[in-house]
């Protein structure tokens, strides 16, 4: 019975967004990518197959390659000490492999260990870090996992609409809101940056055809979450990305993927004041937390972001920093 209901509820979702044919040209573009906004993933449509995750190795492997094309030099040794959190996440996979080919010292917080190791190998301390927890528990934030942390990536989620993901209180109440408030309140004043992942969308969640999105509360809890990041005192730079293209969910075979997303598209448009729509490549998201940590500009500042063809920063600070700047000045 309740499977029949989640199908009746999914069909009114689509007949609505297909019958909502008054909309200017731009915003009929967006609907569907509301639909299949985070991890492109509602498994409660049996048309939709959750894709397969790859081993790490390959992740970063493709990273590597990627950069490799890009005729990019590994750079020296960070001082940095990264924690990231939701490391197993499509933009989280290629954050943690951005940062072990950039020498930079990670640490995650994962709910499993095991999937960890089995995700980004066996690798030594000086290089990764693996901290069992889970941000819906308090109790679980203990303070050594934060000793010593210099910034703080955190790009946690689940899929907006009731699916397979939501097992064991996985909504995007316990995640992007109540979980963001835990984190948020464990960290330390001393970090130098904390980056949040959330949403297109999150201050519109009343609006057409944001609410559609919305229904299930996703954009609401994540616009909380920004909330208690921004009154929190501390250092942050938050991203909003478009609907997530490309990654580990998008592909099975991600090194192809990552390549064929360098010609395609790495070109990015930031902009602010919740006004862009449209999707961005989970490479260029994890990019833009990479440059978030480093950039001055970016502090205190929330960003919309999308990809679109044509040629990108790639990793250049100097690029990313353009477009951040550009971005403020046009606000």
């Amino acid at each position: 019975m309740a499977v029949a209901k989640l199908h009746m509820a999914c069909n009114l979702i689509t007949s609505t967004l297909l019958n909502y044919q008054n909309l200017a040209r731009s915003s009929q573009l967006i609907l569907p990518t509301l639909y299949n906004h985070h991890s492109n993933s509602l498994n409660i449509l049996p048309s939709i197959t959750t894709s397969r995750r790859r081993r790490i190795s390959t992740v970063y492997n493709a990273v590597k390659a990627e950069e490799s094309l890009q005729n990019k030099t590994t750079p020296v040794a960070s001082s940095k000490l990264v924690l990231v959190i939701g490391a197993s996440g499509g933009v989280g996979q290629l954050v943690v492999a951005s940062l072990l080919n950039r020498n930079i010292k990670s640490r995650l917080l994962v709910r499993d260990p095991e999937k960890a190791t089995t995700l980004f190998g066996e690798q030594d301390e000086d290089k990764l870090q693996v901290f069992k927890g889970d941000i819906r528990n308090p109790e679980d934030l203990d303070p050594s996992i934060f000793e010593g942390v210099t910034h703080v990536i955190c790009c946690t989620g689940t899929t907006a609409f009731p699916s397979k993901r939501w097992d064991g209180d996985n909504t995007p109440e316990r995640v992007d809101c109540d979980g963001a408030r835990n984190l948020i309140s464990a960290l330390p004043p001393s970090l130098k940056r904390v980056v949040l992942v959330s949403s297109v969308g999150v201050t519109k969640f009343n609006e057409l055809p944001w609410s559609i999105m919305n229904l299930c509360g996703v954009l609401k809890y994540k616009k909380m979450g920004e909330d208690c990041l921004i009154k929190s005192g501390l250092p942050y730079t938050i991203i909003r990305p478009g609907r997530l293209t490309d990654g580990p969910y998008t592909s099975y075979d991600l090194n192809t993927l990552l390549k064929a997303t360098a010609g395609e598209r790495r070109a990015v448009v930031i902009s602010q004041g919740d006004k862009l729509v449209g999707e961005v490549s989970r490479l260029v998201v994890a990019e833009a937390c990479l440059q978030a940590l480093d950039i001055e500009c970016t502090q205190g500042q929330i960003y919309e972001i999308n990809s679109v063809k044509g040629e990108g920063p790639e990793s250049n600070k100097d690029k990313w920093e353009e477009l951040f700047r550009a971005a403020t000045a046009k606000s």
